[in-house]
């Protein structure tokens, strides 16, 4: 037994009027048109929904339970194609964002916040992931948007640049160096290392650069989070190589010295898949997130 909401509607408006005249009209229908339409819900209901006579349309006690119930379904029907709809134009729905170890301290937290109070009815997933996994998850479509490491060479996806990242040399206050001193300086110091397990691709990265500086770093402590890794530092355990954005923790007790390499730095954007069936959703994390960091440009923060 299929129910249309058509029918419905013809009811609860006719429940409203008890008006086969005024219900017409506002239904836009002919009379007879909605006096069929009245009794193929009967027919559905197998019972009178109305007591009609010249002079009088009432409900009967199945028309006043349907009533009680009719209102709601209208309800929940309007809202779910007002759901639909606004994911169909980009307005909510689900972004599965993927993010790496630098990202997150840069704008990731300031895009999300500005995200959601452009769009509210978006359920924003966040997933913390190496570059190759969030490129992988972009083409498997696990993932919508990655925030990684460029290049991104596969042709199914696509990418913009959204800023330089580079690599920084933190140390306790002890270990006094200065604007002149290189990596090389530093071989003789103990490392405090992210985890491959964590981002293959950061600690890849730290280590080619201590062997292009001419030497394999002793690690003797290994962290999970940047922010941890700084308090390591802090105690004196050793010394570690981190992304710039970790000055802004403000970790007191760790002072900082630019690494003078040109593969310390590297550049951080934003990719999708051209294929993915949430385009308009990603292209507007794209304008939130190109729009945050303009703004942090500006200021000289970046």
């Amino acid at each position: 037994m299929d129910v249309e909401l058509s029918e419905i509607r013809s009811f609860w408006v006719l429940a409203g009027t008890l008006h086969f005249g005024r219900a017409s009209e506002q239904l836009f229908l002919s009379q007879p048109a909605l006096s069929k339409k009245i009794r193929r819900l009967e027919d559905k209901v197998k019972g009178r929904l109305f007591t009609r006579t010249r002079r009088k349309v009432a409900l009967t006690e199945a028309g006043r339970a349907l009533l009680a119930k009719a209102g709601k379904l209208l309800q929940d029907a309007e809202s779910a194609l007002a759901t639909a709809r606004a994911a169909a134009e980009g307005r909510a729905g689900i972004l599965r964002i993927g993010f790496g170890i630098a990202s997150v301290s840069e704008i990731v937290p300031r895009t999300i916040l500005s995200f959601r109070k452009s769009y509210p009815d978006v359920e924003l997933q966040m997933r913390d992931m190496s570059t190759p996994s969030q490129t992988a998850a972009l083409l498997d479509g696990t993932l919508d948007v990655g925030i990684l490491r460029l290049p991104v060479t596969s042709p199914e996806l696509m990418s913009a640049p959204l800023f330089r990242e580079h690599l920084v040399l933190a140390a306790p206050v002890n270990i006094r160096f200065t604007k002149r001193d290189r990596l090389s300086d530093f071989r003789h110091q103990p490392f405090i290392f992210l985890p491959r397990s964590v981002s293959e691709t950061f600690h890849d990265h730290v280590l080619n650069l201590c062997r292009r500086a001419g030497f394999t770093p002793r690690i003797v402590q290994e962290a999970g989070e940047m922010f941890t890794i700084l308090n390591l530092v802090r105690s004196g355990l050793g010394i570690s190589l981190v992304p710039s954005s970790a000055v802004r923790m403000k970790v007191p007790g760790v002072h900082f010295h630019n690494v003078r390499m040109k593969d310390a730095m590297w550049r951080i954007g934003i990719a999708w898949n051209r294929n993915s069936e949430r385009r308009v959703l990603v292209s507007r994390l794209a304008n939130v997130i190109t729009t945050v960091v303009g703004r942090r440009a500006k200021s000289h923060e970046l």
